[in-house]
């Protein structure tokens, strides 16, 4: 049984981390957010410590340290995204292990200063990329791998997630702290494509404000043409009213819908990285660099068949 840590757990994606140690046959043994909702640890950990000042959680889990019969394992980082690297850190310095909620940190830069922590502490850091884990995903890289086309996949990537105006009052609305839509609930997608077709070759922009961003990337094996939102307004007619979330991956012409099938998808995670087969730093450095990049793009007009079919109806 491995002895777990949590910080940011009054965060949205907390749950699904407190289940997965719960699932995974380990225990929650301290948990910090400066925000006091946390009644949910309850019904998943009763018995975890719960500190609401960093100070206060840091000095415990030192206190943990000095006996090999308390020190914690795993610190699982929920934070904030601006917050990531200065939780990682300090779960590497507390000779832990760390799980971190995507995306891992905003740019390459930083994540070579990860690195020579993991050095420095002989701990690894480990990324939620929950999508390499998803079957119709899988079986989608498998049938890439059998068919070894010499032309590439023609590919329209769409993810929209309904979010009302709490998100720009909260820090996911500030891209000084979330780092810009692309990055919040994009950055695991172009993971996703780059484990599938392979090497990104291309990153264009095409559109860009603080509810949406559509581009063209070419990798390898794919031509994708990809549009993210937040607005409910750019969901289909057919999900309108009836589901917040629509994700859907078109490969030559035929739609593969994956908004199904996401609910173990942490546990799974942390089973693989319990087992010694986690997504470390050098496995996220793809995707961050493509947000990187994406972030500092200028937008540019669509050059003929590059353009996501929601272009159409944006004015840029």
């Amino acid at each position: 049984m491995k002895k777990f840590a949590l910080i940011g757990a009054a965060g949205y994606i907390a749950p699904r981390h407190m289940r997965a140690i719960k699932d995974t046959g380990n225990v929650l043994v301290s948990a910090y957010d400066i925000n006091d909702s946390v009644g949910v640890i309850d019904s998943i950990s009763p018995d975890s410590e719960f500190f609401t000042e960093f100070e206060r959680f840091q000095e415990h889990a030192y206190r943990l340290k000095r006996q090999s019969a308390t020190a914690l394992d795993y610190v699982a980082v929920c934070s904030p995204n601006y917050l990531h690297h200065a939780h990682i850190a300090a779960g590497l310095r507390l000779g832990c292990d760390v799980i971190c909620e995507k995306p891992l940190v905003p740019n390459r830069e930083v994540l070579d200063e990860l690195a020579q922590i993991e050095k420095e502490t002989g701990k690894r850091v480990y990324n939620i990329l929950q999508l390499r884990h998803h079957q119709a995903i899988l079986d989608l890289k498998a049938k890439v791998a059998e068919e070894q086309r010499e032309e590439k996949y023609e590919v329209e990537l769409t993810y929209i997630t309904s979010r009302g105006k709490w998100y720009m009052e909260s820090w996911k609305g500030d891209p000084r702290k979330s780092f810009g839509v692309a990055t919040n609930i994009g950055v695991h997608f172009y993971d996703m494509l780059h484990f599938v077709f392979g090497k990104l070759q291309r990153n264009v922009v095409h559109y860009a404000d603080n509810y949406k961003a559509a581009g063209f990337l070419e990798y390898e094996k794919a031509r994708v043409r990809w549009f993210l939102s937040i607005d409910a307004n750019d969901l289909p007619d057919s999900v309108k009213g009836k589901k917040p979330t629509y994700r859907s991956i078109t490969v030559n012409g035929k739609e593969m819908e994956f908004s199904e099938g996401f609910t173990d998808l942490h546990t799974v995670s942390y089973q693989e990285i319990l087992a010694g087969r986690g997504y470390g730093i050098e496995d996220a450095r793809h995707c961050v660099e493509t947000v990187e990049y994406i972030r500092s793009a200028p937008v540019v007009s669509a050059a003929p068949g590059e353009g996501h079919p929601v272009l159409a109806r944006l004015s840029i």
